[in-house]
């Protein structure tokens, strides 16, 4: 009698505990990053899986922040290194560290970005909108956030960034 109690609690709390997840995902909007110091938030509703570093193929003729190419989960897929793209570093990141996120599949792009760490989950209730700075970002750079320990956040629109031609081309150029 006591096992089929003790199981019906422990069915309880694993329900409660479920439902305590379901709750803070969906108010999760941004998977928070870091790159080359700068904190990167990126929209759940965009980004697919978030993938430990895998063995790349070189691509020659590709940009610097070209990384190569990774089977995902049986997909191909190009990845690139967010924080070289973005101008926030030279040379490509430290092998065997950080992480892939996968574009999510209704971008219509098999992309992987490179990105040094995982900062969590950010939700709108955590950050509020930062007042603009001065100097000009490209079209994907949605705007800022700011989080009540007055850290900046960059939104970066995948959707955008997925049809941005600097990206898309990724073609080494004549030197």
């Amino acid at each position: 009698m006591s096992n089929k109690q003790a199981l019906r609690e422990f069915q309880t709390r694993l329900a409660q505990r479920l439902q305590a997840v379901r709750s803070q995902s969906a108010s999760a909007r941004w998977l928070a990053v870091d790159c080359a110091g700068l904190g990167l938030l990126l929209p759940l509703r965009q980004a697919s899986e978030i993938f430990a570093p895998v063995p790349l193929t070189s691509v020659p003729y590709t940009e610097p922040w070209m990384l190569g190419v990774a089977n995902l989960r049986g997909g191909l897929h190009a990845v690139a290194d967010l924080a070289q793209f973005l101008g926030l570093r030279d040379q490509p990141p430290p092998s065997g560290e950080g992480r892939l996120i996968a574009m999510h599949a209704e971008l219509n792009i098999n992309c992987a970005l490179w990105v040094d760490r995982l900062l969590g989950l950010r939700s709108e209730e955590q950050l509020r909108a930062a007042p603009p700075v001065q100097g000009e970002r490209p079209h994907f750079a949605a705007g800022e956030r700011e989080d009540e320990q007055g850290r900046r956040w960059q939104v970066i629109d995948l959707d955008l960034l997925s049809r941005f031609e600097p990206f898309l081309n990724i073609v080494a150029r004549a030197a």
